[in-house]
C-alpha cells in the first residue's frame, strides 16, 4: 500500500478545517481553543449562590440610629488619632486659602 504524501495530508487538513469551520493549526501549537469553546461557568455559578450582602457595624448604626450601638474599633481609632495629635503626629491642618499653603510659603 502506498503512503500518502505529507503535503497532500496538510492540504486535506486545511480544507477540512475550512469546511467544518475549525481552527487550522499546522504546527500544533497550544491555543487554548478547547477552553474558549466551553460554556462560561460564571453566570450559572452566580445564580447558584445567594446574593452577597456585606454587613458592617457602621451600616447597622446608620440604618438603625435608635439602637445604641457602639463601634469599639472606631472608638479606639478615634482615641489613637487624638493621642497622635496631642503628640504632634497628627495630620497637618488643611489650608483654607492660597496664602496658608506651605507650598507657596516655601517658594517665597
Amino acid at each position: 500500500m502506498a503512503s500518502i504524501a505529507p503535503s497532500a495530508l496538510a492540504t486535506l487538513n486545511r480544507v477540512r478545517c475550512q469546511i467544518f469551520q475549525t481552527a487550522y493549526n499546522p504546527t500544533s501549537t497550544r491555543t487554548g481553543a478547547k477552553y474558549l469553546r466551553k460554556r462560561l461557568r460564571g453566570p450559572s455559578m452566580m445564580k447558584y449562590y445567594p446574593p452577597y450582602q456585606q454587613l458592617s457595624l457602621a451600616k447597622l448604626m446608620k440604618d438603625y440610629p435608635e439602637w445604641d450601638i457602639v463601634d469599639e474599633e472606631e472608638q479606639i481609632r478615634l482615641r489613637d488619632v487624638e493621642d497622635r495629635k496631642k503628640r504632634g503626629k497628627g495630620a497637618p491642618t488643611k489650608a483654607k486659602n492660597k496664602e496658608e499653603s506651605r507650598r507657596t510659603q516655601r517658594r517665597r
